[in-house]
């Protein structure tokens, strides 16, 4: 609809003047970068790199496309979405369904506007965790020249023994393989790396001495959630839905906790991206006092359409932050 929609003369110029908010108090200078505001879009929602030139006019300032994989996979069959307006939530088991990184580095090529592009990457679902290290290297290199920033993705719980990759030492190996390659490049990149909220806090301790140990650049908090406690959907409808990652309103709570765990322990020049339950722009604000440095929406895109952009920006500005 958006592509029809933007063959009308003058309608890009009408999005942007809508949804748009052009001021010099949000921008961001982060990771090397200059963000226009600090209100990303998270991975998950352009996997292909597919809507950057759609997106763009909403006010996005940042897009994270992916979680991409070096060969194409079709992901977990469907249906694999479901949403739980009781809970302003979503449940979604993808599993990483992509066409591969190198026809998203063809979208990447082609695309006329130069919003600041995250690059989400993961392991394809055969790949066994002990070869999982090469299929970041391959999509690392594959994005270099066509992402500002990179995102290793090992906290989906939608690929099987995925989130094993976050153990201290298999998650340090990957991390200082991908430094290694960075630091060869003439103008390295931001690594970031992204979490899930089911960490416990020794486990978020081991995620600090990692970023510390292997000087990534920032991390990303956090994905989606296996826990099911507390929802107001019926138990039984749950059960139906089946296994996947809980995103929206349930998730607030903690990502806001594991940002601010985060914070008390990793200096200022680590960037913290804060992402999980961004349902109305209080829970923007709350994130940012928390201790995140930008932050990232989806379900609360899903669920409040494109004008969400435009009150979290307005709400930041009306905070002082």
């Amino acid at each position: 609809m958006l592509k029809l929609a933007y063959l009308i003369p003058g309608f890009t110029y009408l999005m942007r003047k809508l949804y748009k908010v052009n001021d010099d108090r949000l921008k961001r200078n982060l990771l090397g970068l200059e963000f226009d505001n600090p209100v990303g879009l998270a991975a998950g929602f352009d996997k292909e790199a597919e809507m950057i030139d759609l997106l763009e006019p909403f006010g996005f300032g940042s897009i994270e496309i992916g979680t991409l994989t070096p060969k194409p996979q079709p992901g977990n069959p469907k249906p694999r979405l479901f949403r739980l307006p009781k809970d302003m939530a979503l449940i979604n088991r993808m599993g990483f369904n992509n066409k591969g990184v190198s026809k998203a580095v063809e979208k990447l090529q082609k695309r006329k506007t130069k919003l600041i592009i995250g690059g989400n990457i993961g392991k394809n679902k055969v790949t066994p965790n002990d070869q999982a290290i090469h299929d970041y290297e391959y999509s690392f290199e594959a994005l270099f020249h066509n992402v500002d920033y990179f995102v290793v993705n090992v906290s989906s719980p939608n690929t099987p023994n995925l989130r094993e990759l976050q153990s201290k030492e298999p998650l340090k190996a990957l991390l200082l393989r991908l430094q290694e390659r960075n630091n060869k490049k003439a103008k390295p990149k931001p690594i970031l790396l992204k979490i899930a909220p089911d960490l416990t806090n020794g486990e978020l301790d081991d995620i600090v001495d990692i970023i510390q140990e292997t000087k990534i650049a920032g991390v990303i908090a956090t994905n989606t959630t296996i826990n099911r406690d507390g929802l107001a959907t019926l138990g039984k409808n749950i059960e139906t839905i089946g296994a996947g990652g809980l995103s929206g309103r349930p998730l607030t709570e903690r990502a806001t906790e594991v940002i601010k765990y985060l914070r008390t322990s990793l200096n200022k020049e680590v960037c913290i991206i804060g992402v999980g339950g961004v349902m109305k722009p209080e829970d923007a604000v709350e994130k940012l006092k928390a201790g995140a440095d930008l932050i990232q929406i989806y379900t609360g895109f899903v669920y409040n359409g494109p004008a969400f952009i435009k009150n979290i920006n307005k709400a930041i500005l009306k905070a002082g932050l």
